[in-house]
């Protein structure tokens, strides 16, 4: 019952707007002040060993990349090949919102930024060519989760210290999935662009053209290629992967498109670094709250329910896909994966998955959870570009959300979907 209560009020202050890392700090401390259930000393204890691993430190160089990338006027010009790469298709700009995040999810690993940065210039832009506005908000929002699918992923790096896994084997999984997202996005995209009849690019496609912005943009390209391939292939570790390709970010910005001046680079240093922080508190004080829905017995329970409904495939797949979609409209995805994540990895495991297939499904159903209301910090991000009230977003994000939720449930009952690379690859034998 303390569990239930306590969870219950991490909730409601959640949901009220206080930060999450001070909030999973602040109901343990108060605990033990009214308890005396342990020692204070656990609390700054438990924080450190939390963020006591070396993976982590990949997530600056992730946040970094993607900053640099933003200042070196990159994103622009995949959205100039995203754009060619769809041609004439009806509902032009959504495919291309769509490819976009595709694009960029394989050079940040961030949800949010995939969402702010993409969003600050497609959404203008699709409000501009007739789109409402709550649509252009949604197909962003929706398409932004791809962006934490996709390697690098920092949700991936983070679950992967909790329970101990190959972080080459989930971003070699994540590949599959992403793209199936992206590719069921752009099926909606087309089906709801042909009803309402939104716009179409006037230029038809073209080879030539397309090779032309291809080369503009073979240099942003070569990011993803490097980080992935590095990783993946064994060639380097996940840390030295995101050093690699923060410089390559850097070296393209500075010598190649030369749009990034060192004074710029200051300003990307310095958001990549906040934003950093703001990732680490989350994970530092996911240590005390652990501890103490450990020591209530709130873990142990969870893992019983769940492991009750083992007994039918089909039936675990539904009860694990409706908690996750439950956990999502109620509490930050970071947090849901931190707290949340390693307790489902485990109960899928006993129940019999690969543990990558395990960690595969909680990061894609909590990074669909960003984007689910009312707590989804995505959802709200392009809802503010967008400048339009949040449950028109929220009904234009219903069929997508919709469609994501269901394919979760086929990669839960097929496993060869997250399967296929880590095996082809020689991570799972």
């Amino acid at each position: 019952m303390e569990s239930v209560i306590l969870l219950v009020i991490l909730v409601l202050l959640i949901m009220l707007g206080a930060p999450v890392g001070f909030t999973l700090i602040l109901i343990p401390v108060v605990y033990i002040l009214i308890t005396d259930a342990a020692p204070m000393i656990l609390i700054p204890s438990q924080m450190f060993s939390a963020i006591d691993a070396v993976p982590l430190t990949a997530i600056p160089f992730f946040m970094l990349t993607g900053e640099l990338m933003t200042s070196a006027t990159i994103t622009d010009r995949l959205v100039a090949l995203s754009q060619r790469l769809i041609g004439r298709m009806r509902g032009s700009m959504a495919q291309a919102n769509v490819l976009v995040s595709m694009f960029f999810a394989g050079m940040n690993g961030s949800v949010v930024a995939d969402t702010a940065t993409v969003g600050s210039l497609m959404i203008p832009a699709m409000k501009k060519a007739g789109y409402p506005p709550a649509f252009a908000a949604a197909i962003t929002a929706v398409s932004s989760t791809i962006g934490g699918i996709i390697p690098p992923s920092i949700m991936m790096i983070v679950l992967a210290n909790a329970g101990g896994i190959s972080v080459g084997a989930l971003f070699a999984g994540g590949i599959v999935p992403g793209v199936m997202i992206g590719i069921l996005l752009m099926v909606i995209n087309y089906i709801i662009a042909r009803r309402n009849n939104f716009e179409r690019n006037d230029e038809a496609f073209s080879f030539r053209a397309l090779a032309i912005v291809g080369y503009k943009s073979s240099f942003a390209l070569l990011i993803p290629i490097v980080l992935v391939g590095s990783v993946v292939f064994g060639i380097a570790g996940v840390v030295e992967a995101g050093a690699l390709t923060a410089t390559i970010a850097l070296f393209v910005g500075l010598f190649i498109y030369r749009t990034i001046t060192w004074s710029n680079c200051k300003g990307s240093f310095v958001r990549a670094f906040r934003n950093s922080a703001m990732v680490f508190i989350i994970i530092a004080a996911s240590g005390p709250f652990s501890w103490l829905l450990t020591s209530l017995g709130a873990i142990n329970d969870l893992e019983q329910w769940l492991l009750s409904y083992t007994h039918n495939q089909f039936l675990f797949a539904i009860v694990l896909v409706a908690f996750i979609c439950l956990l999502g409209m109620v509490m930050d995805s970071a947090a849901n994966i931190i707290i949340a994540g390693p307790v489902l990895v485990d109960v899928m495991v006993k129940a019999g998955y690969p543990d990558v297939q395990a960690a595969l499904i909680v990061v894609v159903g909590f990074l669909i959870g960003s984007v689910t209301p009312p707590v989804g910090v995505a959802f709200f991000t392009a809802g503010a570009i967008a400048k339009v009230r949040l449950e028109k977003v929220a009904v234009a994000m219903l069929p997508y959300l919709i469609a994501l939720f269901a394919l979760l449930f086929v990669l839960i009952v097929v496993p060869e979907f997250t399967m296929l690379l880590p095996t082809l690859f020689g991570f799972v034998k």
